[in-house]
């Protein structure tokens, strides 16, 4: 070990390439880096060392799962086309949408030039590249009735907390309160898939949808499963119907859950709005959330649901965290709940 150059604890280096130690460890477990080791044997992260995290950071930006990181550090050309074709046309769509905003606040500009004083929704629509979508209600039981709100709905929403939180009533209660939305239960594929399978044979169109998607997946990583086939005709589905889907990891492995949640990143900022219950820490990567998508913790003790910042010390992260584990883990405890009223 070269002792002119600069090496670095764990901590230290999650601290410097913006991620958390549990992150790093999990690339590490995964082969993507290989700290040095002190004369001590503790982990040390040096100059080459922290190049290799600055690139898996900077590939986990463009929406890469873990599984395709390591094709595509190991040089799998075909699997970076795909993710670079994908955000081509997400900034083309982005450059797009401020083209005609442009547009219309200069439209608005030239209005005002004339003494002509625009609308509020004039302007909203000026300004704002999609419209916010907002619901509030008061909860259900378990609690007590208080009001819940929700002021700027994601495409991506994370509902999570421990057993017997109410995660599920929320997200049954979000599907009643939320314009044009669906709540796909736990029993989607309860038939063997057989029930998915013939609503896709009378419908080409969605069928056709449902095989490009599966192809994608299993490029990704995917294993075909009927759950999997059953969620993908869920998302497919014609129309813009908001999805509310309890434990989408449900079925999957771990390989499938990375495909699906990478494929669902790169929907683009405005695709519908999703929100799916999850425990599953290969869906919900707490390193990897982005500006597009949103946590709600549902407490142990029943206070009000919370939106949570995926930061760490934010509050709420580590209740978060705590309910999340791997899908080896939760694969251990599937189908378990804590107690079900009468």
């Amino acid at each position: 070990m070269n002792a002119a150059a600069r090496f670095l604890s764990p901590s230290e280096a999650a601290r410097q390439l913006g991620i958390s130690a549990k992150a790093l460890r999990l690339y590490e477990e995964r082969g993507l880096i290989a700290p040095s080791r002190t004369p001590a044997g503790w982990r040390a992260y040096g100059p080459a060392e922290m190049a290799r995290g600055a690139e898996i950071v900077a590939l986990r930006a463009l929406g890469l799962g873990i599984g395709e990181l390591a094709r595509v550090l190991s040089g799998d050309a075909a699997v970076l086309d795909r993710v670079l074709a994908t955000h081509e046309a997400t900034l083309e769509a982005r450059v797009r949408q401020c083209g005609d905003s442009i547009a219309r606040v200069r439209a608005l500009r030239a209005d005002l030039g004339r003494g002509k004083m625009p609308a509020a929704r004039e302007m909203i629509g000026a300004v704002g590249a999609r419209p916010a979508i907002a619901v509030a209600f008061d909860l259900p039981w378990p609690w007590g009735g208080e009001r819940f709100e929700l002021r700027d709905v994601k495409p991506l929403n994370y509902i999570v907390g421990p057993l017997g939180s109410g995660k599920t009533r929320l997200a049954q209660r979000l599907a009643e309160a939320l314009p044009n939305a669906s709540f796909v239960g736990m029993d989607r594929a309860a038939d063997g898939g057989a029930a998915v399978r013939a609503r896709l044979d009378v419908d080409p169109a969605n069928k056709a949808r449902v095989d490009a998607s599966l192809a994608a997946h299993l490029a990704d990583g995917a294993v075909q499963t009927p759950a999997l086939t059953t969620l993908l005709a869920e998302l497919e589905a014609d129309g813009d119907a908001i999805l509310v889907i309890d434990m989408i990891e449900h079925g999957l492995d771990a390989a499938s859950q990375e495909a699906v949640i990478a494929q669902l990143r790169r929907r683009g900022p405005d695709a519908r709005p999703l929100f799916f219950l999850t425990r599953s820490s290969a869906i919900l990567d707490l390193d990897a959330v982005g500006d597009d998508e949103a946590i709600i913790l549902c407490p142990a003790n029943h206070s009000v649901p919370v939106c949570v910042t995926p930061v760490p010390g934010a509050v709420g992260y580590e209740a978060v965290a705590t309910c999340l584990a791997s899908p080896e883990v939760r694969a251990r405890t599937e189908g378990m709940i804590a107690w079900r009223p009468a």
